[in-house]
């Protein structure tokens, strides 16, 4: 299988994507538009690789390897000559339309374009390229070095050899894959934790019950390893805000209206861990 890697957005995911991708023997390119973004991302993979190796689950040596396989670059051009592109970049339409319209004119014929979104469709991303067939969802899962998931998106053009290249490279980073066969925004995935996202939200907004007793419920009644409340925290209200606000104007079921709990806590800054402020204080 061809080994080159390009990663376009050096944040939490894209460098998590490149993180296990080199670490699987790809040479990877992570491009990202600041120099400041960049050794953000590096600086994250290092300290997880060393994290590893402390544990004793990577040796010192494949670790050193790993990071001599990950290159850093502002330009967009570095991807010319990548046989896969994954787009890890901030979770709006426009942003993503521009990125893929750039990489369409760059990237080689037989190159797949993926896109890590979680809720926007793929085949909206992949309107705006003259290769829609060769464009696919790689949704990766957070903290990427530790989540076994990838959720592989068909957009309506999808090839089937695009949906087998696409599954070769996210095995080979270790995940384990389950396909969407039919683009619906949010997917699988994000589709389920936003609605129960929302509806926690909605309870504990109206009082019903605390957000740790609404976490509690579902760790031990259902056995999820996080509740609700506390995954909203961790991957952030504002982003959680917005996919199922872009589920809910695709689908129009009110199930994905996010309540005005979660809008008024983004609006006062308070999105979780990284703030220091969410349904917890952290």
């Amino acid at each position: 299988m061809a080994r080159k890697l390009a990663v376009i957005g050096a944040g939490l995911m894209g460098s998590g994507i490149a993180q296990v991708s080199a670490q699987a023997g790809w040479d990877v390119v992570l491009r990202d538009v600041t120099d400041e973004a960049l050794r953000r991302g590096t600086d994250g993979i290092k300290a997880s690789y060393d994290k590893f190796v402390a544990k004793g689950r990577l040796a010192a040596d494949d670790a050193e390897a790993a990071l001599t396989r990950i290159t850093t670059t502002t330009d967009l051009d570095a991807a010319a000559d990548a046989d896969v592109v994954v787009e890890a970049v901030f979770e709006k339409l426009e942003v993503k339309h521009e990125i893929f319209r750039a990489l369409d004119k760059l990237v080689k014929d037989e190159a797949i374009l993926a896109s890590n979104t979680s809720a926007i469709p793929i085949t909206k991303i992949a309107a705006v390229t003259e290769r829609p067939e060769r464009v696919v969802g790689t949704h990766f899962f957070s903290p990427v070095p530790m989540m076994q998931l990838c959720e592989l998106v068909r957009g309506y053009k999808t090839s089937d050899e695009t949906l087998a290249t696409a599954r070769e490279f996210a095995e080979s980073t270790g995940k384990t894959c389950i396909v969407v066969n039919r683009d619906v925004a949010g997917f699988v995935t994000t589709r389920l934790i936003s609605a129960l996202v929302v509806e926690a939200a909605k309870l504990y907004e109206s009082g019903v019950a605390t957000a740790e007793d609404i976490d509690l419920a579902c760790k031990l009644g259902f056995g999820h390893a996080m509740g609700p409340l506390a995954t909203a925290d961790l991957t952030g209200v504002d982003i959680l805000l917005h996919a199922t606000g872009n589920i809910y104007t695709e689908s129009q079921d009110e199930k994905f209206a996010p309540p005005e709990l979660m809008r008024r806590m983004v609006d006062a800054g308070d999105i979780g861990r990284k703030s220091g402020q969410g349904f917890y204080k952290h």
